[in-house]
């Protein structure tokens, strides 16, 4: 079985729906990454994305929603979630509070509270407002490789275990939503930074947000995205600052295109360095890397000035790329 190209037409898009509520796999777009969704509330529709994926069963999904009105039943909101809510959805922040009962245990990998989120991109809103369900949508790729943030970059990954793929061009955002832990309201943490930054949710808080640390692959998660190693190339990648040179059969990416640019293995994912641009090629660069042939991918880390901003995100997916086994 080779996966389904869909254009984003009304028709397809009914069509896509019905087969989401009948319990099918659709690889759909949304601002960070392309998701691989599935009936939230059907245990086996759930299931099959975590054999699609390879997914192990202690990494839980995200479950996306059109609004708060369609999250409520699914997960107790206290007032802080409410006013987040409110605030940044529709949008990459995805909330971890207590689960209600409706939610089935695989997609929270059997624990107490479900992750979920509004995403913006105008087609998987669509898509939710047809199919009138939450959808369960983690990366549409297989488990641990580079996130997918094009329609390519999915069928390269899952064209032959999915029957359908949502084109909706490349993603706006590029790298994985924000996960923030509300379950104490008096104590939210974020467990994997995005695009809604740590300086953002603290200047709309009023109060301190900490950082979760990363825990072992063998324990039970609270969200996606937490594994110490994860969003990798099949080439190791290394960390470390450019310094003009590089060896024989390894690739460089750096933050920003060099002055003259005369070296022939060197990739950059910006022009000029903005972070937005940065994170929203990061992962196609990676992949275009990881698809010549090298022995090594070394990566400009960005700097630690920008702690609290989005810099902190693409850091996060660069260290657990490189991450050893």
């Amino acid at each position: 079985m080779q996966a389904r190209f869909h254009a984003p037409t009304s028709a397809n898009l009914r069509r896509l729906a019905r087969a989401l509520r009948n319990g099918a796999l659709v690889a759909i777009p949304t601002e960070t990454v392309y998701g691989l969704a599935a009936h939230a509330l059907d245990a086996q529709a759930c299931r099959a994305i975590f054999r699609a994926k390879r997914r192990p069963a202690n990494d839980p999904l995200i479950v996306h929603v059109l609004d708060r009105a369609q999250a409520e039943p699914l997960a107790e909101f206290n007032d802080t979630a409410r006013r987040l809510a409110r605030r940044f959805w529709p949008g990459p922040l995805t909330l971890v509070l207590p689960k209600k009962p409706v939610v089935p245990g695989i997609v929270t990998s059997g624990g107490p509270t479900v992750a979920i989120r509004a995403p913006a991109h105008p087609l998987a809103r669509r898509l939710l407002r047809l199919a009138k369900i939450p959808l369960a949508a983690p990366s549409a790729n297989l488990f641990g490789y580079i996130s997918p943030t094009t329609a390519a970059h999915v069928r390269d990954g899952l064209g032959a275990r999915i029957p359908h793929i949502l084109d909706g061009g490349a993603c706006t955002v590029g790298v994985e939503s924000t996960v923030l832990d509300v379950t104490d309201p008096r104590r939210p943490r974020i467990l994997r930074p995005g695009a809604v930054t740590a300086r953002q949710l603290e200047l709309f808080l009023g109060m301190r947000v900490r950082q979760a640390r990363s825990r072992g692959s063998n324990t039970p998660k609270l969200s996606p995205g937490l594994l110490e190693r994860h969003y990798s190339p099949r080439t190791p990648l290394v960390l470390r600052r450019w310094s003009g040179q590089l060896p024989a059969g390894v690739a460089g990416v750096l933050q920003r295109r060099p002055a003259g640019h005369p070296w022939k293995h060197l990739f950059w994912l910006s022009r000029r360095g903005a972070l937005n641009e940065v994170a929203r090629n990061l992962y196609d660069v990676l992949r275009q890397a990881d698809a010549g042939r090298y022995r090594e991918i070394r990566v400009e880390p960005l700097p630690a000035a920008d702690s609290g901003g989005l810099a902190a995100a693409i850091n996060d997916r660069l260290q657990r790329a490189a991450a050893r086994h």
